[in-house]
Protein backbone atom coordinates (compact mmCIF):
# COMPACT_ATOMS: atom_id res chain seq x y z
CA UNK A 1 0.00 0.00 0.00
CA UNK A 2 2.71 2.31 0.62
CA UNK A 3 4.31 1.74 -2.66
CA UNK A 4 1.18 2.56 -4.27
CA UNK A 5 0.10 5.64 -1.61
CA UNK A 6 3.89 7.24 -3.15
CA UNK A 7 3.07 6.71 -6.76
CA UNK A 8 -0.14 8.42 -6.83
CA UNK A 9 2.26 11.38 -5.10
CA UNK A 10 4.31 10.44 -8.19
CA UNK A 11 1.40 10.91 -10.44
CA UNK A 12 0.40 14.34 -9.14
CA UNK A 13 4.59 15.74 -8.90
CA UNK A 14 5.21 14.59 -12.91
CA UNK A 15 1.72 15.83 -13.49
CA UNK A 16 2.45 19.53 -12.00
CA UNK A 17 5.73 19.34 -13.95
CA UNK A 18 4.31 18.49 -17.21
CA UNK A 19 1.60 21.04 -17.33
CA UNK A 20 4.73 24.00 -15.93
CA UNK A 21 6.18 23.18 -19.04
CA UNK A 22 4.16 24.77 -21.31
CA UNK A 23 5.52 23.98 -24.91
CA UNK A 24 6.07 20.46 -23.96
CA UNK A 25 2.34 19.86 -22.97
CA UNK A 26 1.30 21.75 -25.95
CA UNK A 27 3.75 19.97 -28.85
CA UNK A 28 2.23 16.59 -26.95
CA UNK A 29 -1.24 17.40 -27.49
CA UNK A 30 -0.62 19.26 -30.80
CA UNK A 31 1.44 16.30 -32.74
CA UNK A 32 -1.36 13.61 -33.20
CA UNK A 33 -4.16 16.73 -33.92
CA UNK A 34 -1.59 18.24 -36.47
CA UNK A 35 -0.59 15.38 -38.69
CA UNK A 36 -4.88 14.63 -38.15
CA UNK A 37 -5.52 17.25 -40.42
CA UNK A 38 -2.24 17.11 -42.34
CA UNK A 39 -3.47 13.48 -43.77
CA UNK A 40 -7.07 14.28 -43.97
CA UNK A 41 -6.26 17.37 -46.42
CA UNK A 42 -3.72 15.43 -48.39
CA UNK A 43 -5.53 12.29 -48.25
CA UNK A 44 -8.84 12.21 -46.68
CA UNK A 45 -11.02 12.35 -49.87
CA UNK A 46 -10.36 8.59 -50.53
CA UNK A 47 -12.20 5.12 -48.80
CA UNK A 48 -10.05 2.82 -47.26
CA UNK A 49 -11.77 -0.71 -47.56
CA UNK A 50 -10.85 -2.65 -44.06
CA UNK A 51 -12.83 -6.13 -44.69
CA UNK A 52 -16.10 -5.93 -45.07
CA UNK A 53 -16.71 -2.60 -45.05
CA UNK A 54 -15.62 0.71 -46.69
CA UNK A 55 -15.17 3.70 -44.46
CA UNK A 56 -13.46 7.54 -45.02
CA UNK A 57 -9.96 8.34 -45.27
CA UNK A 58 -10.44 11.23 -42.50
CA UNK A 59 -12.52 9.17 -40.31
CA UNK A 60 -9.53 6.13 -40.93
CA UNK A 61 -7.13 8.82 -39.89
CA UNK A 62 -8.98 9.33 -36.65
CA UNK A 63 -8.17 6.23 -35.15
CA UNK A 64 -4.88 6.42 -36.49
CA UNK A 65 -3.77 9.54 -34.85
CA UNK A 66 -5.80 8.18 -31.59
CA UNK A 67 -3.17 5.23 -31.98
CA UNK A 68 -0.96 7.60 -33.05
CA UNK A 69 -1.34 9.32 -29.91
CA UNK A 70 -0.97 6.77 -26.91
CA UNK A 71 2.04 5.80 -28.40
CA UNK A 72 3.63 9.17 -28.73
CA UNK A 73 2.92 9.10 -24.60
CA UNK A 74 3.50 6.25 -23.27
CA UNK A 75 6.25 4.78 -25.34
CA UNK A 76 8.17 8.22 -27.27
CA UNK A 77 7.77 10.61 -24.80
CA UNK A 78 8.71 8.35 -21.73
CA UNK A 79 11.47 6.17 -23.37
CA UNK A 80 13.24 9.78 -24.36
CA UNK A 81 12.38 11.44 -21.08
CA UNK A 82 13.93 8.38 -19.10
CA UNK A 83 17.09 8.39 -20.88
CA UNK A 84 17.22 12.63 -20.65
CA UNK A 85 16.76 11.97 -16.64
CA UNK A 86 19.46 8.78 -17.04
CA UNK A 87 22.35 11.51 -18.68
CA UNK A 88 21.55 14.11 -16.16
CA UNK A 89 21.96 12.03 -13.07
CA UNK A 90 18.27 12.55 -12.09
CA UNK A 91 17.72 9.04 -11.68
CA UNK A 92 20.94 8.46 -10.05
CA UNK A 93 19.99 11.13 -7.03
CA UNK A 94 16.13 10.02 -6.72
CA UNK A 95 17.34 6.34 -6.67
CA UNK A 96 19.26 7.53 -3.24
CA UNK A 97 16.61 8.86 -1.58
CA UNK A 98 13.70 7.04 0.52
CA UNK A 99 11.52 6.72 -2.60
CA UNK A 100 10.97 3.52 -3.48
CA UNK A 101 12.16 2.66 -6.89
CA UNK A 102 8.57 0.85 -7.94
CA UNK A 103 6.47 4.10 -6.82
CA UNK A 104 8.66 6.49 -9.05
CA UNK A 105 8.43 4.28 -12.19
CA UNK A 106 4.84 3.09 -11.60
CA UNK A 107 4.14 7.00 -11.28
CA UNK A 108 5.85 7.88 -14.41
CA UNK A 109 3.53 5.20 -15.99
CA UNK A 110 0.39 6.09 -14.73
CA UNK A 111 0.88 9.44 -15.53
CA UNK A 112 1.79 8.50 -19.09
CA UNK A 113 -1.36 6.44 -19.42
CA UNK A 114 -3.47 8.83 -18.84
CA UNK A 115 -1.80 11.46 -21.41
CA UNK A 116 -2.80 8.45 -23.71
CA UNK A 117 -6.17 8.54 -22.51
CA UNK A 118 -6.72 12.04 -22.50
CA UNK A 119 -4.85 11.90 -26.34
CA UNK A 120 -7.63 9.38 -27.26
CA UNK A 121 -9.96 11.48 -25.96
CA UNK A 122 -9.52 14.79 -27.67
CA UNK A 123 -8.73 13.31 -30.81
CA UNK A 124 -12.42 11.62 -30.67
CA UNK A 125 -13.94 14.45 -29.92
CA UNK A 126 -11.91 16.81 -32.82
CA UNK A 127 -12.19 13.61 -35.34
CA UNK A 128 -16.43 13.78 -34.49
CA UNK A 129 -16.90 17.32 -34.96
CA UNK A 130 -14.48 17.80 -37.82
CA UNK A 131 -15.06 14.75 -39.98
CA UNK A 132 -17.79 12.89 -38.49
CA UNK A 133 -16.29 9.81 -36.87
CA UNK A 134 -18.29 7.66 -34.77
CA UNK A 135 -16.85 7.97 -30.96
CA UNK A 136 -17.33 4.23 -29.61
CA UNK A 137 -20.18 3.49 -27.05
CA UNK A 138 -21.56 0.52 -25.06
CA UNK A 139 -19.73 -2.46 -26.02
CA UNK A 140 -17.17 -1.16 -28.67
CA UNK A 141 -16.55 1.57 -25.73
CA UNK A 142 -15.65 -1.09 -23.10
CA UNK A 143 -13.50 -3.40 -25.98
CA UNK A 144 -11.22 0.23 -26.78
CA UNK A 145 -11.04 0.81 -23.19
CA UNK A 146 -9.43 -2.64 -22.92
CA UNK A 147 -7.40 -2.51 -25.72
CA UNK A 148 -6.30 1.44 -24.91
CA UNK A 149 -5.22 -0.06 -21.33
CA UNK A 150 -3.64 -3.10 -22.28
CA UNK A 151 -1.82 -0.85 -25.04
CA UNK A 152 -0.60 1.85 -23.03
CA UNK A 153 0.84 -0.21 -20.22
CA UNK A 154 2.34 -2.09 -23.06
CA UNK A 155 4.27 0.55 -24.71
CA UNK A 156 4.91 2.08 -21.24
CA UNK A 157 7.07 -1.23 -20.54
CA UNK A 158 8.71 -1.05 -23.83
CA UNK A 159 9.66 2.38 -23.13
CA UNK A 160 11.42 1.83 -20.44
CA UNK A 161 13.17 -1.21 -22.08
CA UNK A 162 14.15 0.38 -24.96
CA UNK A 163 15.94 3.88 -22.87
CA UNK A 164 17.96 0.88 -21.09
CA UNK A 165 19.88 0.34 -24.86
CA UNK A 166 20.29 4.45 -25.24
CA UNK A 167 23.97 5.16 -24.00
CA UNK A 168 23.04 9.12 -23.98
CA UNK A 169 20.62 11.80 -23.93
CA UNK A 170 22.39 13.06 -27.05
CA UNK A 171 21.26 9.47 -28.77
CA UNK A 172 17.81 9.22 -27.43
CA UNK A 173 15.74 10.80 -30.25
CA UNK A 174 17.74 8.80 -33.00
CA UNK A 175 17.58 5.48 -31.21
CA UNK A 176 13.74 5.96 -30.16
CA UNK A 177 12.31 7.03 -33.72
CA UNK A 178 14.37 4.78 -34.98
CA UNK A 179 12.65 2.12 -33.19
CA UNK A 180 8.94 3.10 -33.60
CA UNK A 181 8.74 5.22 -37.04
CA UNK A 182 9.01 2.50 -39.33
CA UNK A 183 6.77 0.37 -37.38
CA UNK A 184 3.78 3.14 -37.45
CA UNK A 185 4.02 3.78 -41.35
CA UNK A 186 4.16 -0.52 -41.81
CA UNK A 187 1.05 -0.99 -39.34
CA UNK A 188 -1.09 1.57 -41.36
CA UNK A 189 -1.23 4.17 -39.36
CA UNK A 190 0.15 7.09 -41.90
CA UNK A 191 -0.57 5.06 -44.69
CA UNK A 192 -3.66 2.70 -44.95
CA UNK A 193 -2.89 -1.02 -46.29
CA UNK A 194 -4.59 -1.49 -49.61
CA UNK A 195 -4.88 -4.19 -52.02
CA UNK A 196 -1.18 -3.33 -53.49
CA UNK A 197 -0.01 -3.68 -50.20
CA UNK A 198 3.32 -5.92 -50.53
CA UNK A 199 2.60 -9.03 -48.62
CA UNK A 200 5.54 -8.71 -46.78
CA UNK A 201 4.80 -5.77 -45.13
CA UNK A 202 1.79 -7.26 -43.71
CA UNK A 203 3.33 -10.29 -42.63
CA UNK A 204 6.06 -8.40 -40.97
CA UNK A 205 3.46 -5.91 -39.42
CA UNK A 206 1.45 -8.91 -37.80
CA UNK A 207 4.74 -9.48 -35.64
CA UNK A 208 4.77 -6.26 -34.04
CA UNK A 209 2.38 -4.63 -31.19
CA UNK A 210 1.27 -1.25 -33.13
CA UNK A 211 -0.54 -3.02 -36.10
CA UNK A 212 -2.39 -5.04 -33.42
CA UNK A 213 -2.72 -2.35 -30.88
CA UNK A 214 -4.02 0.02 -34.29
CA UNK A 215 -6.72 -2.80 -35.10
CA UNK A 216 -8.26 -2.90 -31.85
CA UNK A 217 -9.10 1.10 -31.92
CA UNK A 218 -10.03 0.97 -35.17
CA UNK A 219 -12.84 -1.66 -33.76
CA UNK A 220 -14.17 1.20 -31.35
CA UNK A 221 -13.69 4.11 -33.97
CA UNK A 222 -14.71 2.26 -37.36
CA UNK A 223 -16.96 -0.44 -36.75
CA UNK A 224 -14.22 -3.15 -37.92
CA UNK A 225 -14.48 -6.57 -35.93
CA UNK A 226 -12.60 -6.47 -32.55
CA UNK A 227 -10.37 -9.73 -32.08
CA UNK A 228 -9.06 -10.39 -28.98
CA UNK A 229 -6.25 -12.30 -29.99
CA UNK A 230 -5.01 -8.78 -30.85
CA UNK A 231 -5.32 -7.74 -27.02
CA UNK A 232 -3.20 -10.59 -26.61
CA UNK A 233 -0.53 -10.15 -28.80
CA UNK A 234 -0.13 -6.18 -27.43
CA UNK A 235 -0.27 -7.65 -24.18
CA UNK A 236 2.61 -10.46 -24.84
CA UNK A 237 4.79 -7.59 -26.13
CA UNK A 238 4.26 -5.71 -23.22
CA UNK A 239 5.43 -8.62 -20.90
CA UNK A 240 9.13 -9.18 -23.43
CA UNK A 241 8.95 -5.61 -22.54
CA UNK A 242 8.45 -5.49 -18.87
CA UNK A 243 11.35 -8.38 -18.66
CA UNK A 244 13.55 -6.58 -20.50
CA UNK A 245 13.07 -3.54 -18.69
CA UNK A 246 13.64 -5.16 -15.17
CA UNK A 247 16.93 -6.99 -16.76
CA UNK A 248 18.25 -4.10 -18.28
CA UNK A 249 16.87 -1.14 -16.75
CA UNK A 250 19.50 1.32 -14.95
CA UNK A 251 19.34 4.26 -12.92
CA UNK A 252 23.02 4.99 -13.45
CA UNK A 253 24.46 7.13 -16.71
CA UNK A 254 26.34 4.64 -19.27
CA UNK A 255 29.37 5.25 -19.58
Amino acid sequence: MRTLRLAGSQVRYVNTAFWRNPSRAFFTFAFPLMFLVIFTALLGNGTVDLGPITVKQSTYYVAAMATFGVISACYTNLAMTTAFQRDSGLLKQIDGTALPSASFLLGRILHAMAMGALLVAITAAFGHFLYQAEIPTGLTLVQVLVMMVVGSAAFCALGLAVSAAVPNADAAPAIVNASILPLLFISGIFIPFGNDTPDWIQWAAKIFPVRHFALGMQAGFLGTPFHWSDVAVVAVWGIAGLVLAVRFFTWEPHR
